[in-house]
């Protein structure tokens, strides 16, 4: 087996806002092995300023990783423990290798064309009049659940648009999520959450930073309005951390980004937890090409999970891969009419 890496720059349509700043670019790697005339691709999702593996000797790892490709997934795999990103692009590139095609990694009912994908629409920050026409957008595109990015424009002016956004639709007509990254500070948190569950959201996902667990399992006690865990799953190898961390925090909901947290066994772990614990879970991507998004729909789908997932990121980039992925009316579908073209030269 032969085993080679590349990285790869993503670039966005438009510049895309979270409270964390605006992006232009994204970087993301890929792991692609070779076995007779077998080919298994990999992306290695790496997210600047939020993987915990972004730090120094990334690339270095991925060269350990090619030149010790005969080890096997099993023994990198505990090699790979606190770099999930590699970890998943490894467990990924294995996974397409065995496949009867590199991508189609799941074959079901969604590789073949027959069912569909529920999924939110993402509205990114921006100045009130670029939010707006979003959402507008959203729901002339057909979606019924939509999640905003809050926390980087005025408080006031974010209510007053899920404010204009119920008086319009109800909560049966459109289920709206926000997203604060860890914007408010956890003094403010209450205060702020009591004032967004006037507009019946559905959840808010980290409305503090990670890391801050008796305020966070303070707020997921007192909360008016369901909080989901997201970046504060990040970084947590173990999974006996992985259960005393939901015991204190018992929050109701937790996001799994598979390339954030180790890939499918990662996220697998966390949902048998959670689970036990009766905590509702779904399944985001985390700004993958459309390999990587491919790899994270085909396994969510498997999952059963009816909740709207977050898979709807595959057409922010200006130079993705072409390929069968479509978003249409409110759900990711996979089109057998169209065909797969990995080139990396693009």
């Amino acid at each position: 087996m032969k085993a080679t890496y590349q990285r790869y720059i993503l670039n966005f349509k438009r510049p895309s806002g979270t409270s964390r700043g605006v992006m232009i670019s994204k970087e993301t790697w890929f792991i692609v092995l070779k076995e007779n005339d077998q080919i298994g691709i990999g992306e290695c999702g790496l997210l600047k300023g939020l993987s915990v593996d972004d730090r120094d000797g990334y690339e270095d790892k991925l060269i350990w990783v090619c030149n010790n490709i005969d080890l096997g997934y099993e023994k990198l795999r505990d090699e790979l423990m606190e770099w999930p990103s590699i970890q998943f692009g490894l467990e990924m590139a294995f996974k397409s290798l065995s496949a009867q095609s590199p991508f189609s990694l799941f074959p079901s009912a969604f590789t073949k064309g027959f069912d569909c994908i529920n999924i939110n629409g993402l509205v990114w920050m921006g100045d009130e009049a670029f939010m707006r026409r979003q959402i507008k957008e959203k729901i002339e595109a057909g979606f019924d659940c939509i999640k905003l990015k809050i926390g980087a424009i005025d408080f006031k002016a974010e209510l007053d648009i899920l404010k204009s956004i119920r008086k319009e639709f109800s909560v049966s007509d459109i289920e709206l999520r926000v997203d604060a990254n860890g914007a408010f500070k956890p003094n403010e948190a209450l205060e702020k959450l009591n004032l967004l569950s006037e507009y019946s959201l559905h959840s808010i996902e980290q409305p503090i930073q990670p890391k801050q667990f008796n305020a966070m399992a303070e707020l997921c006690e007192n909360t008016p309005l369901p909080i989901a865990l997201d970046e504060e799953l990040i970084g947590v190898f173990d999974v006996k951390t992985k259960l005393r961390l939901l015991e204190k925090i018992k929050p109701q909901y937790i996001i799994l980004k598979p390339s954030l947290i180790g890939g499918y066994r990662g996220s697998s772990e966390w949902i048998d937890i959670s689970e036990s614990l009766n905590i509702k879970w779904w399944i985001t991507s985390a700004l993958e090409s459309n390999i990587g998004l491919n790899a994270i729909a085909q396994w969510t789908y498997t999952l059963k999970n009816t909740m709207p997932q977050g898979l709807g990121t595959g057409g922010l980039f200006t130079n993705n891969f072409d390929s069968p992925l479509t978003v249409k009316n409110g759900t990711l579908q996979y089109d057998i009419n169209k065909t797969w073209n990995f080139n990396l030269s693009k």
